[in-house]
C-alpha cells in the first residue's frame, strides 16, 4: 500500500499529466479515483465483495451527487441562457442601453459592461454572454474606433460576472457539495458581485478620460435628444415603468387583504410588500411616479423615453421572475428557474421570434453543456469520495495546520491553490476536488482571525468563503493559457484578432478582479451586510 502522502503527490501530478494529453476532466478524475482506492486497498477487499466494499462509497457519492433536486436548476438556467442568446431579447436591451449612453466617453463600453450585469442576473450563465457580447458589442466598439484592448477586456471581463452575481451557477454547486444554503450565497455575493461590476466600469470611466483616443465619441444624429431633454426622458420612462410595477403591486395588496392571506399569523413570515400596513407605501409611491410622468416631465416626453427605453423592460421582468420569487420566498432556486424559461418563452412567443428552430437548438446547446457538467461532475465527485475514503482530507489538514502558518496565511495559500488550479482546471472539478478538503480546514480556523478590517461570524465562515471562491473562480475565466473567456471570444471574434491580442486585453481587468478579491479578503464582513 502506498502511504497517503505520496498517492496525494501521484494523484496531482497524474490530473496535470492526463489532462495535459488531453483527457477530460470527469474520465481523468473517474480513472484516478479507481487509481487511488487501488494504490491503498487490497486487490481481495476491493474486489472481493463487489457492489459493498470501498469501490461503493464512489457509486454512493456519485448518486447523492446526481439526485439533489436543486442540480435540476442547472440545465434550466442553461436552457434560459440559450434561448436569450438566440432570440431577439438581448440585442434590444443594448440597444436601449446604448441610446442612452450613447454621447458618453467610453459609453459603448459602459453600456456592454451594464449589459453583462443585467444578463448576469438573468441566466448566471458565462460562456454565452461572452459569446452575445461578443457578437452584438465588439463590432461596434470596433467600428467606432475604441482601443482593441479596452473592447476585448471590457465584453470577457464583464461577460464572467455571472459567476458572481445571482443566479450563479458556480453558488449553486458550492452549495450542493457543501451544503450551505444558496439562498444565502445569493444574498452574501450581491454587493461583491457589483462592487466587482463598478470596478470595469470606473475603470472605463477612468482610462477613456484619460485618453480619449481610446474611445472616440460616435458622431452626433440629427434630431437626437441632448443634455437635459435625455435626462428628462429617461427619468420619464424609469416613472412609467415603476408606476406600472407600484399598480401591479397595489392590486396584489388589495388582493391579499380581501382574501385575508396577509393575515399576521403566528410563525408565519410576512408576505413581502403584500400586507396591509404596505399599502399606504405603495399608494404614495404610485402617486409620486404619477406625478412625474403627468405633471414634471410630461406624457409626450414620457411616451418618447418609453420608446426609446422599452428593450429593457423584457430582462427586468425576467430577472424579476427569477430572484423575485427566490427572495420573495414564493419558490425555491429550482422552481425559479423554471419560472425563468417560461418568462423567457412567453416573452419570445409574445414579441413572435421563438420559433421552433430557436427553441430545438437552445435545447441541444443545453443537452451538449449539461452533459459536460454531469460527467465532469461524475468523475470528480468519485475522485473526491475516494481521496476521502483513504484520509486525504485529514492529511492536507494537518499538513495546513501543522505548518504554524496565521490564520490569514493558510487562507492565502488557499487563494494561491484556487488561483493555479484555476488556469488549468473547469470550476467544476475544483469545487468537487478542492473544496471538501478546504472547507472543512476553514471553518476549524478562528473566526476573530479572519480578514483585517474586522472579522466574520463563524456561522457565515462557509458563506464568507464561498463567495471568496466565486471571486478567485471569476479570475480564473480570464487566466491564461486556458482562459475559458478567451476561446468563448476568439469563436465569434474577427480573425485578425488573435488568442495573444485577447490574453493581453485582459491585464488590466484580471488586476481589477484581484483588488476585488483583496476587498473580501481584508473586509469580510462585506459579505454580512444583505444577510
Amino acid at each position: 500500500m502506498v502511504d497517503i502522502g505520496t498517492l496525494s503527490l501521484i494523484i496531482l501530478l497524474s490530473m496535470f499529466a492526463l489532462l495535459a494529453i488531453g483527457m477530460p476532466l470527469g474520465f481523468a478524475s473517474a480513472f484516478l479515483a479507481v487509481v487511488t482506492l487501488s494504490l491503498k486497498f487490497p486487490p481481495d477487499l476491493l474486489w472481493g465483495d463487489f457492489g459493498r466494499g470501498p469501490l461503493s462509497v464512489l457509486g454512493q457519492a456519485v448518486y447523492r451527487q446526481l439526485t439533489n433536486y436543486v442540480l435540476i436548476s442547472v440545465p434550466l438556467f442553461i436552457f434560459m441562457a440559450a434561448l436569450l442568446e438566440r432570440s431577439g431579447i438581448a440585442r434590444d436591451m443594448y440597444s436601449s442601453l446604448n441610446v442612452w449612453m450613447s454621447r458618453t466617453r467610453g459609453g459603448i463600453a459602459i453600456v456592454t459592461s451594464i449589459m453583462a450585469v443585467i444578463m448576469a442576473a438573468m441566466s448566471g450563465i458565462i460562456g454565452g454572454e461572452v459569446v452575445l457580447l461578443g457578437l452584438i458589442a465588439l463590432p461596434q466598439m470596433l467600428r467606432l474606433g475604441y482601443d482593441r484592448n479596452l473592447a476585448i477586456g471590457t465584453i470577457c471581463a464583464s461577460g464572467s460576472l455571472g459567476t458572481m452575481i445571482p443566479p450563479s451557477i458556480v453558488l449553486i454547486f458550492y452549495g450542493l457539495v457543501t451544503e450551505t444554503s444558496i439562498k444565502a450565497l445569493f444574498t452574501a455575493s450581491f454587493l461583491p458581485g457589483f462592487m466587482l461590476a463598478t470596478f470595469f466600469i470606473l475603470y472605463i470611466v477612468i482610462r477613456t478620460r484619460m485618453n480619449h483616443s481610446l474611445a472616440p465619441l460616435p458622431e452626433p444624429v440629427p434630431g437626437e435628444a441632448e443634455g437635459r431633454e435625455k435626462s428628462l426622458m429617461f427619468l420619464g420612462f424609469l416613472s412609467r415603468f415603476f408606476m406600472w410595477v407600484t399598480g401591479v403591486l397595489l392590486l396584489r395588496a388589495l388582493f391579499f387583504t380581501a382574501t385575508g392571506d396577509n393575515a399576521i399569523r403566528e410563525g408565519q413570515d410576512p408576505i413581502p410588500l403584500g400586507m396591509v400596513a404596505d399599502i399606504p407605501w405603495i399608494i404614495g409611491a404610485f402617486v409620486i411616479f404619477t406625478v412625474i410622468v403627468f405633471a414634471i416631465v410630461g406624457r409626450e416626453r414620457t411616451a418618447r423615453g418609453w420608446e426609446m427605453g422599452k428593450g429593457l423592460i423584457a430582462p427586468i421582468v425576467v430577472i424579476g421572475v427569477v430572484l423575485g420569487s427566490i427572495y420573495g420566498g414564493i419558490t425555491g432556486i429550482t422552481e425559479a428557474a423554471g419560472m425563468g424559461v417560461i418568462a423567457v418563452f412567453t416573452i419570445g412567443m409574445i414579441r413572435r421570434e421563438m420559433t421552433f428552430e430557436i427553441v430545438w437548438d437552445s435545447l441541444i446547446r443545453t443537452l451538449k453543456s449539461t452533459g459536460t457538467i454531469i460527467w465532469v461532475t461524475i468523475g470528480a465527485a468519485a475522485l473526491a469520495a475516494a481521496y476521502t475514503l483513504v484520509g486525504g482530507p485529514t492529511f492536507v489538514a494537518n499538513l495546513i495546520v501543522g505548518a504554524d502558518m496565521p490564520t490569514m496565511g493558510i487562507i492565502l495559500v488557499m487563494m494561491l491553490v484556487f488561483l493555479i488550479m484555476g488556469m488549468f482546471m473547469d470550476w467544476v472539478g475544483i469545487v468537487l476536488l478542492i473544496m471538501p478538503v478546504f472547507l472543512p480546514i476553514v471553518v476549524r480556523l478562528p473566526a476573530e482571525e479572519i480578514g483585517f478590517l474586522g472579522s466574520v461570524d463563524a456561522r457565515y465562515i462557509p458563506i464568507w468563503f464561498g463567495v471568496v471562491f466565486c471571486m478567485n473562480m471569476q479570475v480564473s475565466f480570464l487566466s491564461p493559457p486556458f482562459g475559458p473567456a478567451a476561446f468563448y471570444l476568439k469563436s465569434v471574434a474577427p480573425p485578425e484578432i488573435s488568442l495573444t491580442d485577447i490574453f493581453r486585453g485582459f491585464l488590466p481587468f484580471i488586476a481589477l478582479q484581484l483588488c476585488a478579491l483583496s476587498v473580501l479578503l481584508i473586509w469580510p464582513p462585506i459579505i454580512t451586510l444583505f444577510l
